[in-house]
């Protein structure tokens, strides 16, 4: 498999690039530049199977009209995307395979089927959720936060997020409290909290190293280039895994 890396130049790109091996790369990408490096996707026209995108949001509507227009299946592992680009990827989902995941953790992906599950049996629980991560992140909450939060949803549909719950009074009772702790050069932890009062459950995620989301994304990627054109996510990927 061939590997176009978007944002190569990056923490994420330098990590996936050398995880992937240097004989599954088609190009390097970076605004930044560098030796090997091309700026844009445009400057590379060689062969490829597949993009992974590691940038920023911003760039999600370039990284979708080059995949589209090369016909080939784009992976995005960016956060924070706006409707109209998230508009966009929908669009490029009807003549491409695109992958989109604001976490590309395996474990995590697991940790949302099981948060969902568990709002759903556990009946009339009150659900807090806590994420942590290092002090430069610019998103708050986290991307991946929002995904749990939104599973969870997805099981309860009445509930609504009460984001950093900072006025005193009672919590209501349809309502996913939802808290981000930033400091030092933590990776990444969520922790979700179902309490009825008889009993508690928790089901935590830590990250421990970030080479876990460059081996998740090539697992992905690796299963993506396989698939029609259509929009995918961890979801997808875990009821084949």
């Amino acid at each position: 498999m061939k590997l176009i890396i978007n944002g190569a130049a990056g923490k994420m790109g330098h990590m996936i690039a050398k995880m992937a091996g240097s004989e599954n790369i088609a190009a390097l990408v970076d605004v930044m530049g560098g030796e090997g490096i091309c700026k844009n996707l445009d400057e590379f026209t060689g062969e490829a199977d597949c993009v992974i995108d590691f940038t920023t949001h911003k760039a999600t509507p370039n990284v979708v009209g080059y995949c589209v227009k090369r016909g080939l299946p784009v992976l995005i592992a960016t956060t924070g995307q706006t409707e109209e680009e998230l508009a966009q990827v929908r669009e490029a989902a009807k003549k491409i395979p695109v992958f989109i995941s604001p976490n590309m953790s395996i474990g995590v992906a697991l940790v949302a089927d099981l948060a969902e599950r568990t709002a759903r049996i556990f009946g009339d629980c009150d659900i807090e959720l806590i994420e942590a991560h290092h002090n430069q992140k610019l998103d708050v909450p986290s991307g991946t936060a929002l995904m749990l939060a939104k599973r969870v949803q997805e099981a309860r549909e009445s509930l609504t997020f009460n984001i950093g719950r900072h006025e005193n009074g009672k919590r209501t009772a349809n309502e996913i409290g939802i808290h981000s702790l930033r400091y030092g050069t933590e990776v990444g932890t969520h922790e979700l909290i179902f309490s009825n009062g008889l009993e508690t459950i928790t089901i935590r995620h830590d990250a421990k190293d970030r080479a876990l989301f460059a081996r998740g994304a090539l697992s992905a990627a690796k299963w993506l280039v396989n698939q029609p054109a259509g929009l995918y996510g961890m979801r997808d990927f875990l009821k084949e895994a």
